[in-house]
């Protein structure tokens, strides 16, 4: 082969690879997306009661996670008794006012965070984030996170929760 052949081989494969390192390089140091964001449909037959208004109202505007602060994401379109923020590899997605989990029973593991009771819900196979419901208060709601996240979103969460949903024994049917 001669050496502008090879030349006029080489020269568009070398572009290639270094168009793809830009694009893996630049997907990798972006951070999570903070656009708005478009929730899946879920019951939440409570989502505009007094409840869950006053709980998204009492919420930080950034939530805390291990690597830095969680900035809030716009709703598009705004979906009452629901708030969202900014997390890799997925959005925190806080919902109130959803309906009770089939889930829990009188053998539910709930884990309990600053005075709130929690059930983790079951996570769907390769799903990135684990959703967690309240269980303790006249309104039900769900805070989905990643692990990434740490603890922070659900502390933070039961913050609000105590401070404006009176705490009742769980119904467990």
């Amino acid at each position: 082969m001669s050496p502008p052949v090879a030349v006029a081989i080489a020269l568009p494969l070398l572009l290639a690879l270094v168009v793809a390192g830009l694009g893996i390089y630049s997907r990798v140091t972006a951070g999570p997306d903070t656009g708005p964001l478009t929730l899946a449909p879920l019951p939440a037959p409570q989502a505009g009661s007094a409840g869950c208004d006053a709980l998204v109202a009492a919420l930080p505007a950034e939530l805390p996670g291990d690597a830095a602060p969680l900035e809030p994401r716009e709703l598009d379109p705004a979906a009452p008794g629901a708030r969202a923020w900014a997390a890799e590899p997925e959005p925190v997605v806080l919902r109130c006012g959803t309906e009770r989990p089939p889930e829990l029973g009188p053998s539910s593991p709930l884990i309990v965070v600053n005075g709130v009771d929690w059930l983790p819900l079951p996570t769907p196979e390769g799903a990135l984030s684990t959703t967690y419901a309240v269980v303790d208060r006249d309104v039900y709601l769900e805070l989905t996170a990643p692990a990434e996240t740490g603890p922070g979103p659900l502390q933070a969460v039961s913050d609000a929760v105590v401070a404006q949903l009176p705490a009742r024994p769980v119904q467990v049917r």
